[in-house]
């Protein structure tokens, strides 16, 4: 990774535009969130294309299916929780089994609200989504990763949900290529396998430099597309005989579990879930509550060192 990176905002609002440029099918719908999501430029560029429907997400996703069966590409965006937990029972039958066209996004997922505390932290998203049968979800890692799982949402013909976090984008130096559905390894080795997903990937691979200078070396591996997942890649990963799996969510019903039920089903190895306990945390700064659930870059090295000698 270089140390160049990309505000959410700025990311997401550089999508939306370039999307929108060339597909005048495609409307935007806000739960009050607008303007916060980074979508100012396109506010102002395309009024008539804005639905501001005020904290109605429900409503928004009814109002959303129904565009998309006249014929319209409708992206909804607003907080992880208020995405999906709220608004359940319209994603689940209105979206997911009318199998409709809508797009959302769930910003501001993990722990990224800070201070405001549970009530608006993400870390269920990922599970409540995944028992909606045939919604593709995805979660960028870097800048890049965002472009492509932008384009990748907007050509599947189907509804999708995608996270996004707050904290900046790592700018690759080098731009991998995508594939949907296909996981990106960083590194490969035999001690260890550590898969992880999103804005939790970039604080894993600082985590490596400094696993791999201690001489261990892990396969690392990181997913993009939780649904549909890259099985081969888990299927490799578990070669090494250990898997730790990293993401900001609870480890319960994310990325943690999807692995261990592929795992459990094909190849039986150990795994440690890390990510957010499941319980109702604690609250405060973004750097304060990683570090006291043991996702920033230290803790992660620390966890995966002392499972790697387990």
């Amino acid at each position: 990774m270089s140390n160049q990176v990309k505000s959410f905002k700025n990311a997401l609002s550089d999508c939306m535009m370039a999307a929108a440029e060339k597909d005048p099918s495609i409307v935007l719908l806000s739960a009050d969130s607008g303007p916060n999501s980074g979508f100012g430029p396109f506010i102002e560029k395309y009024p008539d294309r804005f639905y501001e429907m005020g904290i109605m997400e429900a409503g928004a996703e009814s109002v959303a299916s129904g565009m998309a069966t006249c014929g319209l590409t409708p992206i909804f965006c607003a907080p992880a929780p208020f995405v999906t937990g709220r608004p359940y029972e319209f994603f689940r039958i209105d979206l997911g089994y009318m199998h409709q066209n809508v797009k959302v996004i769930g910003r501001n997922c993990g722990f990224s609200y800070s201070d405001l505390g549970p009530t608006h932290y993400g870390l269920d998203d990922i599970a409540l989504v995944r028992a909606i049968p045939d919604v593709m979800i995805l979660a960028p890692q870097d800048a890049y990763e965002l472009e492509d799982c932008f384009q990748a949402m907007l050509t599947y013909r189907g509804p999708v949900y995608m996270r996004v976090h707050n904290s900046a984008l790592p700018v690759p130096e080098v731009r991998r290529p995508f594939e949907l559905g296909k996981a990106v390894i960083y590194e490969e080795g035999s001690d260890i396998s550590i898969i992880s997903t999103g804005n939790l990937t970039p604080n894993v691979l600082e985590a490596v430099e400094q696993l791999k200078a201690s001489g261990l070396r892990p396969t690392v591996v990181g997913i993009h597309t939780l649904r549909p997942i890259d099985r081969d890649a888990i299927h490799k990963a578990a070669e090494t005989g250990k898997i730790v799996t990293e993401e900001e969510h609870f480890t319960v019903g994310g990325l943690g579990s999807i692995v261990a039920d592929i795992c459990a089903q094909d190849c039986p190895v150990r795994i440690k879930r890390i990510g957010a306990p499941h319980i109702y945390t604690s609250s405060g700064e973004y750097p304060d509550m990683a570090q006291l659930y043991g996702l920033d870059a230290a803790s992660i090295a620390q966890a995966v060192a002392a499972f790697a000698q387990a």
